[in-house]
């Protein structure tokens, strides 16, 4: 949150990028600097070096798929193992190489040839039989290189950065990846003139994912925290940072999918979110009391929606002053005259309401505060030189005037949090929200424990997280560490931490470039990264109705955003976030119901995206490479890879085109049609006979989706129920697959709440399904459930749905190789302990009855 009214934006360089509307052919390899004569080469250990002139090349094999090279200049230390940032986490000690000759290094995998010369590498994915590239030093200085496209057909990753408004597909082919400012992460203004836009994050994340014909891939990560710049207008590209030096790794592989997982072993795979973050959460800037966020609640509740938890803005400690000393920005403690007794108050919504909390913080501390003197003191904020007192943070003061917290100081971060944090943590808070993270104000001319600030820049936010992740560890707290972070850096998500796109504007055209800033985080390693639902500067709307506006944005929210929340600038009380105050309200609980519903399948993406680092709301074309037309789609989603979804993001729009990608058939998510992929869908509706807006989504055939029971008395993810009733029953739906080949799904649960699924206390079912189309025959294993967890239920039903044809009539319905009876109506159905009742959709709802988890059961529905 930020007051943009006073926002200054310092040194803005190319904000936007600049484009060009195709993508340049490829052309011959750029020509050579001036050689110079070589010095010695070592090849006698596992790290080549070459010298030449005043720059020096190293190179080191990581892994067979992994090298690791250094530009830098020939004066600097050159230690034995290629240095890394606080990035990375993957500090593996490099392997031998297999040498061909003095200048030919190879892996089982790559080859790396390098022109002593001119110290040019050219790198060949020597398995798959495919140059990658060419790099060479731009000029005489180390910060700069050119890099040849080769096969490159298309571009992804780097990280946020607006581009084209209204533009939902795109990749970075024929464009420029710019810094926000001179120092690299930065708000900026998007979308509109200094008074009706909205500021939005760019962030770095300088991971560059190139995508050739067919499945060919491969990843350059340039281990650098300083201000980049990439252009892709020409062949060869362009890389110049504003450090010294360069180092990067190159990441081969057969595909996109495998060199993202590789990249995610490098800096760290995503923990497990609270169960509740995947829920709904309410939010605005701000909540002046409990009293208003009761009120909040009791609508939302008398409307029937499902709520995991409030989000609270600077309010809860006493909001600001702006251009003031004693602004209480820093105190980070409860403003108890409007929020009493705030530990009560937590225990009441969690065990009463089943909510959570999350709460703002900031790096900032007025001068006239104790916390400013006690931390200037000690030594732990910014400041002016090495040996002086605090920079005075005077420019852009809506928040007020003063220090800022230096994170790169381990002990200022630990003391922070053990004095202001820890007690949030044990009253019971869900999550932090780490704002003005890239960072929004500061002196370029600060010192910090870390280096000068333009050392610090870019890993500001991401030290800040770590401190976080780092204060539960130390302290042996039992929760998870679950971050909301407006920028960051790779790696940051290793610490529980989300992002989010900022003070984006009420407007469609920022929420459909939003919508392709997603698919670029989500291979840049963030899995979670959503948008104010909804919009949070409002006088940026232009043109578009708000409760139309709010009522896509809100689909689209609860389609992928996590935690899925609601948000905007609401200081005088007039304006309204909730879903049941503000758009079409039978829409927006259909979306949330069908959000809810999702939630085990999503948990159980998450374990994956942990225990593999595949992506939880990846872009089609990780899935689909082979398929041209999704090369630059962002427009849908994949949910997994089972789970397809079209977004929209266009004033008044009442239908959406849809394409399904080749490869696989699809069948529509509610059961219906099944369609062959490689087509376009055009012009389907997005709203039913009723009027509900609902996005089209589709599963793959074979696709198994774990779900949950939603109804109008559900109110969180945990299953808490209005009338104080359980609904524990897993429901199991199945699309039936082409042919005979099985399909599986690991179904991961656990508490919900604590690490304790890092020390193996997760329970796992595994779910298979065979489909015999001759024998017009569909066969669902439930596996044995294997471990547990604390809570865990020993005992529950379950219900198999399985999707068939519209029209389809079953013949008969087997558990174990016992005919189930059939009920002839849903309500018969819903009463019955076992059985099983068919819709005209098509849809087969099958109930098992209850039974001990660690009893496996087999169903199978004949038609």
């Amino acid at each position: 949150m930020r007051i943009p009214s006073c926002v200054v934006i310092i040194a803005l360089v190319g904000a936007c990028g600049s484009r060009t509307p195709a993508a340049p052919a490829p052309s011959p390899s750029p020509p050579a600097p001036e050689p110079l004569p070589p010095r010695a080469v070592d090849v006698a250990s596992a790290e080549p070096s070459f010298t030449r002139g005043a720059l020096r090349l190293r190179l080191q094999a990581i892994r067979d798929d992994l090298v690791h090279f250094e530009l830098a200049p020939a004066s600097d230390p050159a230690p034995s193992q290629i240095a890394t940032s606080a990035m990375i986490v993957d500090k593996a000690p490099p392997v031998a190489w297999t040498r061909r000759d003095a200048t030919t290094f190879e892996t089982k995998e790559l080859r790396v040839e390098v022109d002593p010369q001119t110290l040019c590498v050219k790198v060949t994915d020597s398995k798959r039989g495919f140059v990658l590239h060419r790099l060479c030093p731009a000029s005489d200085a180390a910060n700069a290189v050119t890099i040849t496209r080769e096969t490159t057909q298309n571009l992804y990753g780097l990280g946020e950065q607006f581009v084209v408004a209204g533009a939902m597909d795109g990749d970075w082919m024929g464009r420029e990846r710019t810094p926000g400012n001179e120092h690299g992460n930065a708000m900026v203004k998007f979308d509109g003139g200094p008074k009706d836009s909205g500021s939005v994050g760019n962030a770095q994340f300088p991971i560059l994912y190139a995508a050739g014909p067919a499945r060919q891939a491969y990843a350059l990560f340039a281990d650098d925290p300083y201000a980049q710049t990439w252009s892709f207008t020409a062949d060869p590209w362009r890389l110049r940072t504003t450090g010294n030096a360069l180092r990067w790794y190159v990441l081969a592989g057969p595909d996109l999918a495998d060199v993202r997982r590789d990249y995610m072993r490098l800096v760290g795979h995503t923990p497990v979110p609270p169960k509740q973050a995947f829920g709904l959460w309410i939010s605005e800037y701000g909540y002046d009391s409990w009293t208003e966020l009761e009120a909040k609640l009791k609508t939302l509740r008398a409307n029937k929606f499902p709520v995991d938890g409030f989000v609270l803005d600077l309010q809860w400690f006493g909001n600001i002053v702006a251009k003031s000393e004693t602004s209480p920005m820093g105190t980070l403690a409860w403003d108890r005259k409007r929020f009493p007794d705030p530990e009560a108050k937590i225990k009441e919504l969690r065990d009463k309401h089943g909510l959570g909390l999350i709460l703002i913080e900031e790096s900032y501390v007025s001068r006239g505060l104790a916390e400013h003197a006690d931390l200037a003191k000690r030594g732990f904020l910014a400041k002016d030189c090495a040996t002086c007192g605090p920079t005075f943070i005077s420019h852009n003061p809506w928040w007020g005037l003063g220090g800022m917290i230096d994170w790169s100081n381990t002990a200022a971060a630990d003391y922070w949090h053990d004095t202001k944090r820890k007690p949030l943590v044990d009253a019971g808070v869900v999550g932090h929200w780490i704002d003005l993270g890239e960072p929004e104000m500061y002196s370029a001319k600060s010192v910090y424990a870390g280096g000068k600030h333009v050392d610090v820049h870019n890993l500001f936010s991401f030290l800040w997280a770590e401190s976080i992740a780092r204060g539960y560890e130390r302290h042996r707290v039992a929760m998870r560490p679950f971050l909301m972070a407006r920028s960051g850096a790779p790696g940051i998500q290793r610490f529980g931490a989300s992002m989010w796109s900022g003070d984006i504007g009420t407007n469609l055209t920022s929420l459909a470039t939003h919508l392709n800033v997603q698919l670029h985080m989500a291979m840049s390693g963030i899995d979670y990264f959503g948008a104010d639902i909804g919009g949070f500067i409002r006088e940026a709307s232009r043109g578009g109705e708000l409760d139309d506006t709010y009522t896509q944005w809100f689909a689209d929210g609860m389609a992928i955003d996590v935690p899925g929340r609601v948000h905007t600038w609401n200081t005088e009380n007039n304006r309204e976030t909730a879903p049941d105050r503000v758009g079409h309200k039978p829409s927006n609980l259909a979306n949330v119901r069908r959000r809810y519903e999702l939630v085990p399948y999503l948990y159980s993406l998450a374990h994956r995206a942990w225990l593999d680092g595949d992506p939880v709301f990846p872009p089609l074309v990780w899935a689909f490479p082979e398929d041209p037309q999704v090369r630059t789609m962002g427009s849908t989603k994949l949910v997994g890879s089972d789970l397809l979804v079209a977004m929209t993001a266009k004033d008044g729009a009442r239908t959406v085109d849809v394409y399904l990608p080749a490869g696989a058939s699809w069948i529509e998510l509610e059961g219906g049609r099944r369609l062959t992929g490689g087509q376009w869908l055009r012009k389907l509706s997005l709203r039913d006979a009723a009027g509900v807006l609902r996005l089209p989504m589709y599963a793959r055939a074979g696709a198994i989706l774990p779900m949950a029971h939603v109804d109008d008395r559900t109110w969180n993810v945990f299953g808490k129920r209005a009338d104080g009733t359980r609904r524990d029953e897993l429901r199991v739906r199945v699309y039936p697959a082409d042919d005979a080949t099985p399909t599986r799904f690991m179904h991961r649960e656990d508490d919900g709440t604590t690490i304790a699924y890092q020390r193996g206390e997760v329970r796992t079912t595994e779910i298979a399904q065979t489909t015999d189309p001759v024998a017009r025959q569909l066969t669902v294993t439930l596996g044995s459930a294997r471990g547990s967890y604390t809570s865990a239920i020993a005992r529950r039903d379950t219900v198999v749905e399985a999707m068939l044809e519209p029209g389809t009539r079953p013949k008969a319905v087997t558990l174990d190789g016992t005919a189930l009876p059939e009920h002839r109506t849903a309500a018969a159905c819903e009463r019955a302990t076992r059985g099983w009742c068919a819709a005209r959709s098509g849809r087969v709802r099958v109930k098992t009855g209850d039974a001990e988890v660690s009893v496996a059961k087999t169903v199978v529905v004949t038609w």
